[in-house]
């Protein structure tokens, strides 16, 4: 009897651990990180609505708030990491008032200067929800609808510029990456086979690349990272448009090879960052093939107006390049980050990328071959950037980038016109959407062209402090000029009319200054 007893104690007792245990198991753990149903909806309804405001009002807002470091570093306090978690609601009304009442605003119709574009509300609906799901868009099994979207994005940006059908990509960060992926394919392509197993410290091969002195600096900082050098570089004359001259592109690479030097590849550009000069694309494509060369394209900038049936003879050639970079942050709209690689071959990319260690186990789907697009870049960790283009690329259409784009480049060349005719302005050059130009006095100045250069610097810095409209500048065959480039949904004819306003008002005042002293 007693043991009977004993046996139904520890029986029970058995019991009660085990619903202790389920009970423990089960319960949600209590933590500062997770945000209920109800409390997450409030709080994302009051920042939906803090954003929206935002957007409706930004045409009234000053472009920049022209604060200093210090006045920033007051704002935000220089308190230490919190101890303590705190209220998730507070925090981002907080951080709310932070971010859109002290940054500068590239979504404001004024904003001309560097060349990011007026981001698409869609976009930013498109990173949350991104964000919601947190795909690795590495590996297809991780990301397995966030793949196959990439996948359809990259196919859609290659015929949006008009690429035959085969092309293959892979989305990045931006312009940098973009041109360092399609660099490296090529590297790969052209190379000596032995140099990735023995690295080009081993080779005997001098490998050199040519590109054009507009060229932008990703090309020095791909040919010192990426082991040839920057004297590897063949820095070919432009012309007086700014494109690539071609007759000594073909002379530097005769030289070249006469002299036992390994050319490897040639860099043409789809709008260069200064004027937006496109070089001869075509005839680039006929030199590449020539000495069997890789034929790289910065499209970066440039590259969406040959969606434009009137601009596209411009970018003639294209078709023939066996790399292209684009960034549909830049004149697509999307928010950043939002890069793009496209290649005329996938399988230049693998053969460059592609890695498999054993404790990878992504190669198979149902016995199927799956895209990973870990394979494709540098990146294994990828976030999902393609979701916000895919978006907006379907809500706006061809027809309506068709329109937006050639919009922009109507404004610019707007304002290139009425710098032409206006008597303090000097109208230097326009190409898509970007117009170089500066303020000229009327009255007659010793040393002219010093003095215009420097009276032109100071009136950009005032410019780009103001917060009335901001400006970027380019060296043109020693100019310095005030550079606009639009690629901004938000700007008007009104804009322009005002900014030619600001520039003659504040230029007027910055040369009444220079001559007081």
């Amino acid at each position: 009897m007693k043991k009977q007893i004993k046996q139904r104690y520890h029986l029970k007792l058995l019991v009660q651990c085990i619903c202790c245990y389920i009970y423990t198991m089960s319960k949600p753990r209590s933590n500062h990180i997770d945000i209920s149903k109800e409390d997450f909806k409030n709080i994302g309804y009051t920042l939906v609505d803090t954003i929206a405001e935002f957007f409706a009002t930004i045409i009234d807002k000053p472009v920049t708030p022209s604060e200093t470091t210090e006045q920033l570093q007051k704002i935000l306090g220089t308190t230490t990491l919190p101890e303590k978690g705190s209220d998730a609601a507070q925090l981002l009304s907080k951080a709310s008032g932070l971010v859109l009442n002290h940054s500068l605003l590239n979504g404001h119709p004024k904003f001309m200067g560097y060349i990011t574009g007026s981001p698409a509300p869609i976009g930013a609906l498109a990173d949350m929800l991104a964000a919601a799901v947190n795909p690795n868009v590495g590996a297809q099994i991780l990301s397995p609808m966030a793949t196959e979207i990439e996948k359809q994005t990259v196919q859609w940006l290659s015929a949006f510029v008009g690429l035959p059908p085969g092309y293959g990509g892979i989305l990045v960060s931006g312009g940098n990456m973009a041109n360092f992926t399609g660099f490296l394919a090529g590297r790969t392509a052209k190379a000596p086979k032995h140099i990735k197993e023995d690295g080009i410290s081993q080779s005997a091969e001098k490998m050199v690349l040519y590109c054009a002195k507009s060229t932008h600096t990703w090309i020095e900082k791909a040919a010192f990272l990426f082991g040839l050098g920057t004297n590897a570089i063949r820095w070919i004359e432009t012309d007086d448009s700014n494109k690539m001259n071609i007759d000594k592109l073909d002379e530097a690479i005769r030289n070249d090879l006469a002299h036992d030097y390994l050319p490897i590849m040639v860099v043409g550009t789809a709008g260069d960052v200064s004027t937006g000069a496109v070089d001869d694309l075509l005839s680039i494509s006929l030199i590449c093939k020539k000495y069997d060369l890789w034929f790289h394209v910065d499209g970066a900038y440039g590259i969406p107006a040959a969606v434009v049936p009137e601009y596209k003879l411009l970018f003639e050639g294209i078709e023939e390049a066996d790399s292209i970079a684009m960034d549909p942050h830049k004149w697509l709209y999307s928010p950043l980050e939002a890069g793009c690689t496209l290649v005329k071959e996938s399988k230049h990319l693998t053969d460059t990328f592609s890695s498999h260690p054993d404790y990878y186990k992504f190669n198979s789907e149902g016995g199927g071959t799956v895209q990973n697009f870990y394979e494709y870049g540098m990146q294994n960790s990828r976030g999902f950037r393609a979701l916000k283009v895919w978006l907006m690329m379907q809500q706006v259409g061809r027809e309506g980038y068709e329109k937006l784009i050639r919009e922009d480049i109507e404004l610019a060349e707007l304002l290139f016109s009425k710098a032409e005719s206006h008597p303090e302005l000097e109208a230097v050059s326009s190409n898509l959407s970007i117009t170089t130009l500066r303020y000229v006095p009327k009255e007659e100045m010793e040393n002219k062209e010093t003095y215009l250069n420097t009276l032109n610097e100071k009136l950009l810095n005032k410019l780009q402090h103001d917060g009335e409209a901001f400006l970027s500048n380019a060296l043109v065959k020693g100019k310095f000029c005030l550079r606009a480039c639009i690629v901004n949904f938000r700007t008007s004819e009104k804009d322009i009319a005002e900014i030619v306003d600001i520039i003659v008002r504040d230029g007027r005042l910055m040369h009444e200054q220079m001559k007081d002293k």
